[in-house]
């Protein structure tokens, strides 16, 4: 191999994640330039692989607080979303015509099945073994990123905000980056101060759990779904009621927390359209993420989407209203494909971490320090 081959090789990473909705895996070849403030980065290729159905309807029980599973069956578990994602992987480098041993590293998130901060000891846990991503693949693997910031006394989460502040900060305006998942949660990116972020609630997870219930369909494609219901301002009040929304920063969560069992609980029996309730989550998700903006930085002036949540248009339309003082657009106005901004950004994470860079922000989740994220599987 060329000195010129080498260096080409070692910008080249590969980035996966799942997230709170298990709606598929996103893949990410990203070649990079730089670091920190001059960062550049190209997405090559990008893919989102669909689960398994059965596989999935497991991942989404689990996520949704399922705790009557064997020992057995959680590492069978590992094993196959493993698999998963490595088949990911190579699918996507195969597509992309990119031979494997170019890439340096993949960043793996793994498949969030719990995520408790607040338990005694704290904890945050992610499947997917990298041991079997990196045999499979014969790559360098990164993963568990989480772990090691929540044992800093960390929320484990989020984690893109160092990726966010290099690719989408500005010295002209205060700004915020959404990311609009299976859960919504901000990067702050002011002119002054520090970088921040955190969770501000449901996204996509509750509305795509209640539309494929009533729907058959996996999610709410556009937020027609939404749009031909009427918000329901009692369901609505008594969503908003939950305590959680109003702890400060650093915060976080998932699934476990806000799931349909928690909305069956807050309905209390009442009749309320599917529809309507659809509408009510959209204005939810809506109204936290503005609240949770106005109440931490009410000067933004720009925010950048990213996530599934940016193709609900009727979402769009609803933070917009919310945000009358600030433009709402995808990251893709400034370069960053919104379907893959996480996929990428797990991809730096692993170049972070094997040059020995911290990933966490402890201004962002809690941690007492920079660390270091992830464990290596080495090819």
């Amino acid at each position: 191999m060329t000195h010129a081959t080498e260096a080409l090789a070692s910008e080249l990473y590969l980035g996966l994640m799942s997230g709170t909705s298990a709606d598929g895996i996103d893949a990410a070849l990203v070649r990079f330039e730089g670091e920190g403030r001059t960062l550049r980065c190209e997405l090559l290729h990008g893919r989102t692989f669909g689960w398994d159905a059965a596989l999935r309807a497991q991942l989404v029980a689990l996520g949704q607080g399922a705790d009557t599973v064997s020992l057995d069956a959680l590492g069978t578990l590992d094993g196959r979303i493993a698999q998963a994602f490595a088949l990911a992987a190579l699918s996507l480098l195969e597509e992309a015509g990119v031979p494997r041993g170019r890439v340096r590293a993949i960043g793996s998130h793994g498949q969030t099945i719990r995520h408790r901060p607040h338990a005694e000891p704290p904890f945050t846990w992610q499947l997917g073994d990298g041991n079997v991503i990196a045999e499979r693949c014969g790559i360098a693997t990164v993963a568990d990123f989480r772990r090691r910031d929540v044992a800093a006394g960390g929320q484990g989460a989020p984690l893109m905000p160092a990726f966010h502040a290099a690719l989408l900060g500005s010295p002209q305006e205060d700004r915020a980056a959404l990311n609009l998942g299976g859960i919504a949660n901000f990067t702050l990116l002011p002119v002054d101060g520090d970088v921040r972020g955190f969770d501000t609630g449901p996204a996509n997870a509750l509305m795509d759990a209640w539309c494929e219930r009533h729907t058959g369909r996996a999610y709410d494609a556009g937020g027609t779904f939404a749009a031909s219901g009427q918000i329901n301002a009692t369901l609505l009040a008594r969503l908003l009621a939950d305590p959680w929304f109003a702890l400060p920063p650093p915060k976080s969560t998932g699934r476990e927390h806000f799931h349909l069992d928690w909305l069956q609980a807050r309905m209390d029996d009442a009749v309320v359209a599917p529809a309507d309730v659809q509408a009510t989550l959209l204005e939810l998700t809506a109204r936290t993420v503005a609240d949770a903006l106005q109440m931490t930085q009410p000067d933004t002036r720009r925010v950048l989407a990213c996530g599934g949540g940016v193709r609900n248009h009727v979402l769009m339309a609803r933070l917009a209203a919310y945000l009358p003082q600030a433009v709402v657009e995808s990251t893709a106005s400034h370069g960053l494909d919104p379907d893959y901004v996480e996929a990428m950004g797990f991809a730096w994470l692993a170049r972070e971490t094997l040059a020995g860079r911290p990933g966490n922000l402890p201004a962002v989740t809690g941690a007492s320090g920079r660390r270091v994220l992830g464990t290596v599987y080495p090819a």
